[in-house]
């Protein structure tokens, strides 16, 4: 279950509420879900209550109360929902059900790179002026695209009714900017114009072309070329990725109790080392988290928000596949858990190849 399905989940109990005459109106235009913050339980939180009761006449953890009531109430609450709670001065926390994270994995292989697209600006019109300056004529094209992947319609017409944000930025690292795209070609000329964040000078330097982890631009496309050598290599041991349940001779060949119990992601889950668990556990979120980064970057028409996503979902898959393995390792036999974690290891490919789309980069299948 992502962000996006938890906002649509909230939002409407938070109409019910509205229409029962529970909580005055007007129904709020978004409903904004994250992680929770210090103090908060659960996976995510959101802070809706607080910006609804300066108008209703309620305190914040009244109005959250409420809107958990009918969360629960209404048939709102989603199976994949185990729990919801208010914390603090009014935030509602979700803990999601244990196959959350299995379900999470099977939503991303669906939709493949257009996870994380939706219509949560549907209804916006956004029209830009051509710019006139290169670094603004590569901010705008990102934009336009993340706009039209939350669904509103945006397009660079002459005359058009709002500029982007970006103005001409000086030349940084002592190099013009003007001859980017012939000095470190249209991948990472992009990817340096994006990845600072618009008030930022960009870094322009030869130090995007190297080839090594410490370059994060090389690390994003890296991991993304690592998913596609894991799933051609997997293929080779006829490991398809899948969520599916424990067979009796897995559970008896690995020692795994009550495999009818469990999922292959659970199973693997509950004997994990705990390092392999937080890695996991990291991926898990960087991949859950894409929906909402999406729907940020366009609303805020930052695509550096994107680009920072990005490296953190690489360096999540990178310490992933160290840590659990999604081939087997020498002696060792496939088995669900092999399919689980490749399962997760495509659904990390498709959030970079679809994040780099959106960016207008290309993503290698051989790097």
């Amino acid at each position: 279950m992502t962000p996006a399905d938890l906002s649509r989940a909230v939002l409407d109990a938070v109409c019910r509420a509205v229409e029962d005459d529970t909580l005055p109106g007007p129904v709020p235009e978004r409903v904004v879900v994250e992680r929770p913050r210090p103090g908060g339980v659960g996976d995510y939180a959101s802070n809706v209550a607080l910006r609804m009761a300066g108008r209703t006449g309620f305190t914040a953890r009244e109005v959250a109360e409420i809107l958990r009531a009918e969360i629960v109430r209404s048939g709102v609450l989603h199976p994949r929902i185990a729990r919801v709670e208010v914390t603090g001065p009014g935030f509602l926390n979700f803990t999601l059900a244990d196959d959350s994270h299995g379900e999470l994995v099977r939503t991303v292989l669906k939709a493949g790179t257009a996870y994380g697209h939706g219509d949560a600006l549907a209804g916006t019109t956004a029209a830009f002026a051509p710019a006139d300056e290169l670094r603004a004529e590569v901010w705008t094209d990102t934009v336009v695209r993340l706009l039209r992947s939350q669904g509103a319609t945006a397009a660079v017409i002459p005359g058009g009714t709002e500029s982007c944000t970006p103005v001409p930025v000086p030349a940084a690292d002592g190099f013009a900017i003007g001859g980017l795209f012939d000095r470190l070609g249209p991948d990472a000329a992009r990817w340096a114009l994006l990845r600072a964040a618009v008030h930022d000078h960009p870094h322009t330097g030869d130090e995007l072309l190297v080839q090594r982890e410490s370059n994060p631009f090389f690390r994003v496309r890296y991991a993304y070329a690592r998913t596609r050598a894991l799933a051609r290599n997997a293929a080779r041991f006829g490991i398809t990725p899948d969520e599916v349940r424990i067979t009796p001779d897995e559970a008896e060949r690995t020692g795994y109790e009550e495999y009818e119990e469990r999922t292959a992601y659970e199973e693997y889950e509950a004997y994990a080392t705990p390092h392999a668990a937080a890695t996991t556990a990291m991926l898990i979120t960087a991949v859950g988290d894409h929906p909402a980064v999406l729907e940020a970057a366009a609303r805020l028409r930052a695509p550096d928000r994107l680009a920072r996503h990005l490296e953190h979902t690489a360096e999540a898959f990178l310490r992933f596949q160290e840590t659990a393995s999604p081939l087997p390792v020498g002696d060792e036999k496939p088995s669900a858990a092999h399919r689980s974690r490749l399962a997760l290891a495509e659904a990390a490919g498709a959030v970079l190849a679809g994040g780099l789309s959106l960016l207008g980069i290309d993503a290698p299948e051989h790097l």
